[in-house]
């Protein structure tokens, strides 16, 4: 039985140590390094993933803390590319949006009508991808690497997978709902 100190679910805790270090870089405007510790985050994110099923130690531990330093650092990045205007305010409440409103429909499904499972989408997926990827493209710009067209590309593409897939998340809550309630 996986624990939290197996290698996968603590690969998942150091990106989330890395969050702050990654925020006070980004407020610093020291991109180089922000973008340096991103790529070590997204290398964790990868590795804990593939370590978890190579070594048999997939866990509902690390199903659940995943998630959570996935939105835990995107959050902390988002906000900080509004706070230090290295993207627009509209990007940031999009992302954070999103996921406020599928954590407030899961958190509906399982107090209200015991739902447990809400599983990711594949556009879920897709939209949290862009997001990061573009969270990369608006870092590097800021070390002076990406072309502020590339950024704007990177920009409307997640906002456009953002709302396709929040509406996917709402529609499959409220059906679930509806078959519930039968």
């Amino acid at each position: 039985m996986p624990s939290l100190f197996s290698p996968p679910n603590l690969l998942t805790c150091v990106r989330i140590a890395l969050t702050p270090f990654i925020v006070f870089a980004l407020l610093d405007k020291n991109c180089v390094q922000a973008f340096l510790l991103s790529m070590i985050a997204g290398f964790t994110d990868t590795l804990d993933g593939y370590l978890a099923r190579k070594m048999g130690q997939e866990s509902r531990l690390g199903a659940y803390l995943d998630p959570i330093a996935d939105k835990f650092l995107l959050t902390a990045l988002y906000l900080c590319f509004g706070i230090a205007n290295l993207a627009p305010w509209w990007i940031v409440w999009l992302v954070i949006g999103r996921d406020a409103m599928i954590l407030s429909l899961a958190a509906g499904g399982l107090f209200w009508k015991g739902v447990r499972d809400f599983p990711p989408t594949t556009s879920g997926k897709l939209s949290t991808s862009l997001q990061i990827f573009t969270s990369l493209t608006i870092i590097a710009q800021c070390a002076q690497g990406v072309s502020p067209d590339v950024v704007k590309l990177f920009l409307y593409a997640t906002a456009i997978s953002t709302i396709w897939s929040g509406l996917q998340y709402l529609r499959r809550a409220i059906r679930s709902m509806r078959a519930i309630s039968r």
